[in-house]
Formats: structure tokens, C-alpha cells, sequence
């Protein structure tokens, strides 16, 4: 606390920045949470863009629009800007703004790191972009990046290395901001069992992200010396073994799915109690799901490798142990229905989002419980019906929740109310359109198409068409939403918040574990020295 005071104090000694500068320098959370959700949006139009590209080449067999290299660059960058320049740093923002308030803190923890953490993510995703410049052009090896083969990469590959490692260095710093914020500031009456979900699921987020980044840093740097200084991690001419970077990368990138989609939870597990007007159900057994999800995460990696020639052994323990992660998972989705269950329902566009999710999430999860096991998966793997299982969690999941989380605090934040019947329009339109772009990537799948080529056999020809139509869709139904953002910010043609807004948070006391109010702040006081008569 008092860290953070000194620091306040020392601001007071010159003028604040004003204009362009006030956000190139903000310490303040909410403004740092503004840029982190507005520079997430900006991403997922780039990455979209990227994505339509790759469903354009896909309209119909054979090579119409471009390269198969670039095709194969697409695929790289659009993952890696979704997941690192979209959904994460969507979730960041969201911590910013509500974890503060939530927890009755005054601001972050470490403001000065806080502000970094944003420009190293800005500097990390600009460095990725310019290996698209670079004579060579962009890794064409999947998101994954496997040697041998992204080994043939021409100059990008210390680019996006590099990349990489800022991006996960801002994740780090954004991670350790939030542990220290939510261990050390909450209001003094707050015990960890009284903490809303969403802060919840974002510490245990947080831990992961601590866990995970330094292996997928060391895997790249292993990578990066291989390329250039003759080491030989990877090359089995050298006595090395490309199995090993599967088996560290996973080791980071199957967390990094949690990590994508446990605070997905937290927003669910706010938003569902408020318009159902009843407490979430089962909260104890909703913070326990949530950490055996995070712990399980890490002894599942090589599900991701059933083909790579593992002993049946090693087979058998990774099926097993995927097969258990559907157990916390199923509770929640339980906790989440029984929640909805008798209540006296609205469906507003944020309950609308929530219940997509709860259903379309189930399918992907469904999905994975396929491919968790290993004699099928045999079958499935590198076929689209892996795009479609992981598609199903990161768009109607991560993405819509995002959606929904911000119809659910833009009011809060701006003092206007979104345009209700656009909202319902958006959602109707993404919702169809999400379904019609992914459900038949399923039938391709099952059928034996692979991901990641840009050509295929005329058979598949029916069901790719309907993607890329829904795509399409899709992509341009998500300008209404930013559309509806703007217009709820500029308070366009809008009704003024009413105390409706916060009632969920006050008199009910639904956005909070119990029905009682919400801890007393001013956010003027620091919270060890509001009067304890007001717990």
C-alpha cells in the first residue's frame, strides 16, 4: 500500500499528463484496462483478417488467391495474434478495470509495471508483424512451430523469437501485478473464500502464466540456437530429438488453453447469478473445479503427441488423465445450469452470450473427450476436426464471454446503456454465423481433410463452401459490435445507466459470492483505513 501511495504522492509534484500523453504514462488501471480491451479489438480484426484470408483460399478446391507459403504464414500469424494480441490481453483488461473495484483496492498493485507490461505486449505483437516484411516471409510451421520444419524459415524466425519472449515477459509482469494486487489489497474483511469468481479464476490464471511462459521462452531460444549456433537440441543428426520441442511446447501450450478460457469462467460465473436473480450455485466447488482444471493442465501435454511413437504406456496415462479434466469441467457447466435453474430469467444480450457459451463450450468439450482418446485420435489428428474442437472453445467460449463481458460492464464504465436491440441483433448474427462457419469443419474432419493446406481433394468441396460463407458472416457481423461499443461510449443515442446497473454488485449482492453488500469502498480511502463498522 504504501508503495503505491509514495508513488501517488510523487505525481502531485508536477502536472499530469494531458491528451495523447496521458495514455502513453497512465498508471492508473482503468485507463491502462481501456487500452488493453481497445488494442485487443484492434487484434481481432487483424487476426480475422488473417483468418479470412484462409478461408477465401478454402472457398473452393484448387489455388485461387495466394501462395501456399503465405497460406501456411496465415495460419501461423492468425493464431498467434488471437492468442496473444486478442483473447489474452482481452482477459488483462478486464482484470484491470474489475479487479480493483472488486476487491476494494484503490488501484493495481504495481502501477509502473502495469503500464510496461501494455507497451512491451504492443512492442511484442508489432515485432511479430514485421516478419510478414522480412525476405522469407513469416514462419510458415503452424503456431506451434515445430522443427524440423520451421527451421527452414528464412530471416523472420529471431523476429518472431524475439517476439515471443516480449510477449511473454508482458505476460509475466501482467500475471505477478495481479497476485500481488489480489494477496495484498483486498478490503480487510474479503477472506479468499469471499472473493468473486472472476478474481478467482484470474489468480489461478496468473500462477499458470508464471508456470508456463519461461518453458515456451527456453523451447524458442533452444530453436534459435539450433538455427544459428550449430546447437543441436532438435536435430537427431546431432543427437538431438524434434520430439522434445513437441514435449516442452506442450508442456506450455496446453496450460495456455486454460489460460484462455478460465477467465472465460470467471465472467460466466458473474454474468449468469445477475439475470437469473438467484447466487451462483455451488461457489466452494466452483473455486476448487477451477484450480483441479489449472493443476490437471499441466500432466496432459502429450495428448497433443498420441502420434509421435510414445510407449502404450505413456499413452494410456495421458488418455486417462485428459479423460479426468471433463470431470471439474462438467461441475462447472452443473454449477452454471443449476445457477439458470427456476430462476427468474432475463435474457439481455450479455445472459444471451452466457447461455451460447455454456451450450457451444459443452460441444467443444465434447469434442475433446473424443480426442482424448487415443485409438480415434489416431484419426483425428492434424485433421479439421481439431480446428473445429478448439475452434468451439476459443470462439463461442473465450470470445463470446469476452462479448458478454462487455455488454455486462460498459455501462458501468461509461454511465450509458448499449443499444439493447443491436446488441440482441449482434449476438443472433454471431451466433448463427459462428455455427455455420465450424459445425462442418467437424464433417470435414470426420471425412480426412487436413488442417494447415491450402489445397484439397474435391470431395470436401460442399462443406468448405458453407464455412467460408459463415466466416464471412462472421467477420462482418463483429462491426456491429464495434459499432455499438463506440456509440455506448460516445453515449450516442443512449439511455443514461440506471442504479440497475449496479445493483447486481449492491443490493443484491449477486456479482459477490453471498447475498449480502458489496465490501464498502470510496476508492478514495485506501482500504485498511475504511471503518470496520461498514463489514
Amino acid at each position: 500500500m504504501s508503495a503505491v501511495t509514495a508513488e501517488n504522492d510523487g505525481h502531485h509534484d508536477h502536472k499530469p499528463a494531458k491528451g495523447f500523453m496521458r495514455w502513453i504514462v497512465t498508471t492508473n488501471h482503468k485507463d491502462i484496462g481501456t487500452m488493453y480491451l481497445v488494442f485487443a479489438l484492434a487484434m481481432f480484426f487483424v487476426g480475422g483478417v488473417m483468418a479470412l484470408i484462409i478461408r477465401s483460399e478454402l472457398f473452393e478446391p484448387g489455388m485461387q488467391f495466394v501462395e501456399p507459403q503465405f497460406f501456411n504464414s496465415m495460419t501461423t500469424m492468425h493464431a498467434l495474434v488471437m492468442i496473444f494480441g486478442a483473447v489474452m490481453p482481452a482477459f488483462v483488461g478486464f482484470a484491470n478495470w474489475q479487479i480493483p473495484m472488486m476487491i476494494g483496492a484503490p488501484d493495481m498493485a504495481l502501477p509502473r509495471m502495469n503500464n510496461m507490461s501494455f507497451w512491451m505486449l504492443v512492442a511484442g505483437i508489432l515485432l511479430l508483424f514485421s516478419t510478414l516484411f522480412v525476405e522469407g516471409g513469416a514462419p510458415a510451421a503452424g503456431w506451434t512451430m515445430y522443427p524440423p520444419l520451421v527451421l527452414q524459415t528464412g530471416n523472420a524466425l529471431p523476429f518472431a523469437i524475439f517476439s515471443i519472449h516480449l510477449l511473454g515477459i508482458s505476460s509475466i509482469m501482467g500475471a505477478i501485478n495481479i497476485i500481488a494486487t489480489i494477496f495484498n489489497m483486498r478490503a480487510p474483511a474479503m477472506s479468499l473464500m469471499k472473493m468473486p469468481l472472476f478474481v478467482w479464476t484470474w489468480i489461478i490464471t496468473a500462477f499458470l502464466l508464471i508456470a508456463i511462459m519461461p518453458v515456451f521462452a527456453g523451447a524458442v531460444t533452444m530453436l534459435l540456437t539450433d538455427r544459428f549456433f550449430d546447437t543441436s537440441f532438435f536435430d537427431a543428426a546431432g543427437g538431438g530429438d524434434p520430439v522434445l520441442y513437441q514435449h516442452l511446447f506442450w508442456f506450455f501450450g496446453h496450460p495456455e488453453v486454460y489460460v484462455l478460457i478460465l477467465p472465460t469462467f470467471g465472467i460466466a460465473s458473474t454474468i449468469i447469478p445477475v439475470f437469473a436473480r438467484k447466487p451462483l450455485f455451488g461457489y466452494a466447488s466452483m473455486v476448487y473445479a477451477t484450480a483441479a482444471i489449472a493443476f490437471l493442465s499441466f500432466i496432459v501435454w502429450a495428448h497433443h503427441m498420441f502420434l509421435v511413437g510414445m510407449p502404450l504406456v505413456g499413452e494410456l496415462y495421458f488418455m486417462y488423465a485428459t479423460m479426468i479434466i471433463a470431470v471439474p469441467t462438467a461441475v462447472k457447466v452443473f454449477n452454471w445450469t443449476a445457477t439458470m435453474w427456476k430462476g427468474a430469467m432475463t435474457f439481455e444480450t450479455p445472459m444471451l452470450f452466457s447461455v451460447a457459451f455454456v451450450i457451444l463450450f459443452t460441444i467443444g468439450g465434447f469434442t475433446g473427450l473424443m480426442m482424448s482418446l487415443a485409438p480415434v485420435d489416431f484419426q483425428y489428428h492434424d485433421t479439421y476436426f481439431i480446428v473445429a474442437h478448439f475452434h468451439y472453445v476459443l470462439v463461442p467460449a473465450a470470445i463470446f464471454m469476452i462479448m458478454a463481458g462487455c455488454y455486462f460492464w460498459l455501462p458501468k464504465w461509461t454511465g450509458n446503456m448499449y443499444d439493447e436491440r443491436l446488441g440482441r441483433l449482434h449476438f443472433w448474427l454471431s451466433v448463427i454465423s459462428v455455427n455455420v462457419l465450424f459445425f462442418p469443419q467437424h464433417f470435414l474432419g470426420l471425412a480426412g481433410m487436413p488442417r494447415r493446406i491450402p489445397d484439397y481433394a474435391v470431395q470436401f468441396a460442399d462443406w468448405n463452401m458453407i464455412s467460408s460463407i459463415g466466416a464471412f458472416v462472421y467477420g462482418f457481423s463483429q462491426l456491429l459490435f464495434v459499432y455499438i461499443v463506440y456509440k455506448t461510449i460516445r453515449g450516442i443515442d443512449c439511455e443514461k445507466a440506471t442504479d440497475e446497473v449496479w445493483e447486481g454488485a449492491s443490493e443484491h449482492g449477486l456479482e459477490w459470492r453471498l447475498p449480502s453488500p458489496a465490501p464498502y469502498h470510496t476508492f478514495e480511502t485506501p482500504p485498511d483505513e475504511v471503518p470496520t463498522e461498514h463489514f
